[in-house]
């Protein structure tokens, strides 16, 4: 308990520090990030090696393996969204508005930082990184409790984040790690509301429902993705296979690729064979209902099993994917509506009615037309990196950004003001 009051303490006052710091301390923070990960690169991709064999050796699943993986690529990449956050608009002080009222006193709201983030992550490495950036940029300090199968790689990473951030005149206490593995320590965390103001958790359902029911400070505590496409009656056949395609098997070990493809039955017959021949290819499993699999058939270039009830609510994350026939819009909407987790759904049509239906009734964080599902990310929307892709609806939804992690304060200006 001691030991993450401390960091709780060195938080606080780090984060009033980062409050008051110009937005190019700031950016030459980040910056120095970028550059110390690839002058780093061959260390980090020796503690990394650690964590993966560790994983193997434990049988960890070959979707949580991508995730833990990292490369020379994977860190060149890292390196570049840190730069891109620099590269942003500062959102800390903002003026969001100036009103002058008819006594002649302006009122106003400007943009501040929340203060303290607090973050529970599972399995991705480059998480440690993205979120440090978008903290730093937005002025907020942040803790850090990456999952025990990455503890080497998130160590290592921490290490040269918080040299680096030093380095460029920021607080190295800005940035922050539990240091243990032990389970208790995210018990204690979840306890931190004196000095954590918001919790985002990472990962899978149960880590997502445990902070939920145990946070005491305000948490974000969606994400879980089951995501689906439709390919409606007017789909381009080549553009469904395309879309499909691209959000099953891209990169399937994450939150917003698909996990559904619900299919209209007018065009299923002429579609169904064409994405199971390019499943078969990627080695995608289809988990079929009754209907797809009396049009698919026996088939040797791609698995085809029945589907369960229960895989209409599993996020996968992996290369399987569910499939069903709808005769209808409606049905397919009714489908989401009562399996989709709020987080990425996707229409496939050439239909603008049933295009603008679908946008406008489907209640997730993000609804496509024509677009993979793959891109609800805060990158592809221009935010720079996330820090989470939430599915509740306040404070923030959808991929979480700078200015979700800012507030505002009122500002009023007078000149001998007082109040009748």
């Amino acid at each position: 308990m001691r030991e993450m009051e401390n960091l709780g303490i060195a938080a606080k006052r780090s984060a009033r520090k980062l409050a008051y710091l110009s937005g190019d301390v700031r950016n030459g923070a980040i910056k120095n990030i970028a550059e110390r990960l690839l002058s780093s690169s061959n260390k980090i991709l020796k503690e990394n090696s650690k964590d993966v064999s560790k994983g193997r050796t434990k049988g960890l699943s070959e979707a949580i393996l991508d995730r833990l993986l990292l490369t020379p690529e994977r860190i060149d990449i890292m390196a570049s969204d840190a730069l891109k956050v620099a590269a942003l608009s500062d959102p800390v002080g903002e003026t969001i508005e100036m009103n002058t009222m008819s006594n002649g006193m302006q009122v106003g709201r400007r943009r501040v930082p929340l203060g303290v983030i607090g973050i529970i992550y599972e399995s991705r490495p480059n998480v440690t990184v993205d979120i440090s950036a978008l903290c730093l940029k937005s002025g907020n300090a942040v803790i850090l409790r990456g999952g025990s199968e990455a503890f080497h790689s998130n160590t290592v990473l921490t290490e040269v984040i918080r040299d680096a951030v030093e380095d460029a005149g920021v607080p190295k206490d800005s940035i922050q790690a539990v240091a243990g593995t032990d389970r208790a320590l995210v018990t204690e965390m979840l306890r931190m509301d004196k000095f954590i103001d918001l919790m985002i958790p990472r990962g899978g359902s149960d880590l997502v429902a445990r902070v939920a029911a145990e946070a005491s400070m305000p948490a974000v505590t969606g994400g879980v993705g089951v995501c689906h496409t439709y390919v409606d009656k007017s789909a381009s056949v080549d553009m469904a296979v395309d879309i499909v395609y691209n959000a099953k098997v891209q990169r399937p070990s994450v939150c917003n690729a698909l996990d559904t493809v619900i299919i209209h039955s007018a065009t299923a017959p002429s579609y169904l064979p064409r994405m199971a021949e390019e499943f078969g290819k990627a080695g995608v499993e289809m988990r079929c209902d009754k209907r797809a699999m009396s049009i698919l058939g026996p088939r040797e270039d791609v698995k085809i099993v029945p589907v369960n009830d229960e895989d209409w609510d599993t996020e996968h994350l992996s290369l399987t994917a569910g499939v069903r026939i709808v005769d209808s819009l409606d049905d397919a909407m009714e489908h989401i509506a009562e399996h989709s987790t709020g987080h990425s759904d996707a229409i496939v049509t050439e239909d603008y009615s049933a295009a603008d239906r679908f946008l406008k009734e489907v209640d997730s964080s993000a609804v496509m037309v024509n677009a993979s599902t793959r891109f609800n990310d805060g990158g592809q929307f221009g935010l720079g990196a996330e820090v989470a892709i939430s599915t509740n609806k306040m404070h923030a939804r959808g991929p979480m950004g700078l200015r979700e992690l800012t507030s505002y304060k009122w500002v009023v200006l007078g000149n001998g003001h007082v109040r009748p």
